[in-house]
């Protein structure tokens, strides 16, 4: 599917239908902007005032939604911490500034956690199909603060194993809770670790198959 690109009077929506995890977050927020069911056109960016696409964008947290306004102002800010919040039997949810095998993906993605997504390394609800489950609330380790919260993420997916994830980066559960502050860590993306959401080395016996960077 393309990225499907609807511009207003003021601001433009972009909608990426292979990076959307589903959350709804868009139609229940605002079914005025993205009609549900409909035939013909469904994102309607001048039904809201410019801040409130700025605001539906923000919490889609696949980044399939993105918006720019039409003179060039208002581009979406940088987060002020850099998060990854781990969703309950789902995918990683990023919130940065995010270069993901070498490529700018914006300031939000999903990423697979299942090990099934046919869209590597993005979530493509396929954790969903295949029954996966993982809780989103793990045991809290034991970190110090981090100088510096914010900043550029590199997500390297290594092949046939974990994400490799070089920057400052706080790990929370889905309540919210930190679980770790970490400057480089590998998260598992293959479903079999017994350490979630950090690998623990099993894509290895498993013979987990992913492309790397």
């Amino acid at each position: 599917m393309a990225t499907e690109t609807v511009r207003g009077r003021t601001v433009t929506i972009h909608f990426d239908g292979e990076r959307c995890i589903h959350s709804r977050n868009c139609v229940l927020s605002h079914p005025d902007v993205f009609v549900p069911n409909v035939v013909g056109e469904w994102i309607h960016p001048d039904a809201v005032a410019p801040e409130e696409v700025e605001l539906i964008a923000r919490s889609c947290p696949s980044g399939a939604i993105r918006y720019e306004y039409n003179d060039g102002s208002h581009a979406e800010p940088a987060p002020v911490v850099n998060l990854v919040h781990i969703r309950e039997n789902g995918p990683l949810a990023f919130t940065a500034p995010l270069l993901i095998a070498g490529k700018d993906e914006g300031m939000r993605a999903t990423l697979c956690r299942c090990g099934e997504s046919h869209k590597k390394p993005f979530c493509d609800h396929r954790h969903v199909d295949c029954g996966f489950t993982a809780s989103g609330e793990p045991a809290e380790k034991k970190s110090e603060a981090l100088p510096q919260r914010d900043g550029p993420l590199q997500v390297n997916p290594t092949r046939n194993g974990p994400l490799h994830v070089i920057g400052n980066l706080e790990v929370v559960s889905g309540t919210g809770r930190t679980i770790d502050r970490v400057t480089e860590t590998w998260l598992c993306r293959c479903g079999h670790s017994n350490n979630k959401p950090f690998c623990d080395g099993s894509h290895r016996k498993v013979g987990f198959q992913a492309d790397g960077e």
